[in-house]
């Protein structure tokens, strides 16, 4: 606990690395007064969570002051703030000044902070230049008048939109056609299958609900093993992204463009159906299955298909001895998983086209920014910087720029190039072909979220905490009540949740 809030109060104050030797600074120290952020971990059923907020108070603090040689100075706020990757973060930005003249002072944040911080911050009208964030934030930010668009769209535009993930850039486009912040990198969840008794068996890839439903079926009666591993507890996230997934590639939307809610509809009464048939008939059979046991069972060869991020990549290739492979091929090949596994990113349900779960990054710039300089600072990481920026962490890092107008695959063939892993260290081209690491990347076209396009953010964050769309499904295997009945209650009550958001 007193780490924590340490952490959390040297965000708030100063968590910076120095700048590279082209510009050290002259220290000064100064009593300065800072708004305190206070932590607290809250029991509930089977969990610990960590609770932030601001309190009314000042403390006095010692602060250290950069007395900067003649140049510009900007601030950058990153919530890579391992010290292995802020280490190589900080090689970045001293190339960055060395090339440029301008100083970067970079601060390393808690992703679970970071709204409250930026609040505090935005108060007190010391917001940094350019943050490094998830995709969570940017509709509110951008309403609360924290992400400048205008400069966003302005660096889009110098790079070409056509470079970048069109899916990516979709989530922050505003009304006015501008982009509330400038697409890094991200991860979309993948539905990995077994190749290797797909072509044994002369079954497709499992690109649409149909494919999907006949391998789960023919792997279980002819393999004898689960068909498919996927969400069904209901007090886990990893059970709504799983879901999200199906629903949007079924057509489902959490509301439509002027922010009704569209949960009771013929598309998600279909979408619920087939995910229960599925995880009932042909997955876990259970309401207790999360991450966890989806990926011990495919690791294990009990099951033909699994629901997961890339975070499995480097898993599955043997690089991680804490969660190695171990189906009976791979006791003389640690690797084979990954030789043998297809990947389909993005899917369709009968009702609806591919759509892949993505959650993706940002660089934004911020109203009260140096704007030039953090310009020229966010056109840097993605480009000169950019693929030294991915290689921070490959296998969670997809570049949301696939390359330049000269060389239009530059960036994704080099991310298929760096190196992964963590008790050894390859390059995923090492065990993935060219054609699944291109699959992998160009699935990015198709991320979708809930909510984020339609401005629903607050909204998103509230379902993913009261998780009211696990527990129906876990409701309807357990023949508690039917896909239109589930469908009908969600919509009430995702319209109470947001009710009670308009009156807060």
């Amino acid at each position: 606990m007193e780490k924590r809030l340490a952490l959390l109060l040297a965000s708030l104050i100063i968590l910076s690395l120095v700048l590279g030797a082209c510009a050290q600074p002259t220290p000064e120290k100064e009593i300065v007064e800072k708004t305190v952020v206070v932590t607290k971990v809250v029991e509930k059923p089977g969990e610990k969570v960590v609770e932030t907020k601001i309190v009314e108070k000042t403390v006095e603090v010692e602060k250290q002051v950069e007395v900067v040689k003649p140049g510009e100075t900007i601030v950058f706020w990153s919530t890579e703030n391992q010290p292995a990757r802020a280490e190589r973060t900080q090689q970045i930005i001293n190339r960055f000044t060395e090339q440029t003249g301008i100083g970067v002072e970079l601060v390393l944040v808690d992703e679970n902070a970071i709204d409250s911080l930026m609040a505090a911050n935005q108060a007190a009208g010391t917001m940094p230049d350019v943050v490094f964030f998830p995709l969570d934030f940017a509709a509110t930010w951008y309403a609360q008048g924290v992400l400048d668009a205008d400069a966003a769209t302005a660096v889009v535009q110098d790079l070409d939109p056509a470079t970048f993930s069109e899916g990516a850039l979709t989530m922050v486009t505003t009304d006015d056609g501008k982009y509330m912040a400038v697409p890094s990198d991200g991860w979309g969840q993948l539905l990995i299958y077994r190749k290797d008794w797909f072509d044994e068996l002369g079954l497709e890839p499992p690109t649409d609900f149909d494919k999907i439903m006949e391998a789960a079926k023919t792997i279980q009666e002819k393999k004898g093993v689960t068909g498919i591993m996927a969400g069904t507890d209901p007090g886990q996230v990893f059970t709504q992204q799983c879901f999200e997934h199906f629903a949007l590639a079924n057509g489902v939307q959490l509301t439509d463009a002027e922010g009704n809610v569209t949960l009771n509809t013929p598309q998600m009464v279909e979408a619920l159906k087939f995910y229960t048939d599925l995880m009932r008939d042909y997955g876990p059979g259970d309401t207790a299955t999360y991450w966890l046991q989806a990926r011990a069972s495919y690791f294990a060869g009990e099951a033909g298909m699994v629901v997961w991020s890339p975070f499995i990549l480097d898993e599955m290739a043997g690089l991680r001895d804490s969660v190695l492979p171990n189906c009976p091929e791979c006791a003389d090949d640690p690797a084979y998983l990954a030789k043998n596994s297809g990947v389909v990113p993005a899917f369709a349900g009968p009702s609806g086209s591919p759509a892949q779960y993505g959650q993706v990054s940002y660089m934004g710039i911020t109203t009260n920014a140096n704007t030039e300089a953090a310009k020229q600072f966010v056109e840097f990481w993605l480009n000169d910087g950019y693929l030294d920026w991915l290689g921070v962490a490959a296998e969670g890092k997809f570049p949301m720029r696939r390359g330049t107008p000269d060389e239009p695959n530059k960036f994704l063939e080099g991310w298929g190039n760096l190196k992964v892993g963590v008790d050894r260290k390859a390059p995923l081209s090492d065990f993935y072909s060219a054609e699944v690491l291109a699959t992998i990347v160009e699935g990015a076209n198709n991320f979708d979220r809930w909510g984020f396009a339609q401005g629903q953010g607050e909204l998103v964050g509230a379902i993913y905490s009261e998780l009211p769309i696990p527990q129906a499904i876990a409701d309807i295997i357990e023949g508690v009540m039917t896909p239109e009945e589930a469908a009908a209650e969600l919509q009430a009550t995702v319209e109470e949740i947001q009710a009670a958001l308009a009156e807060e």
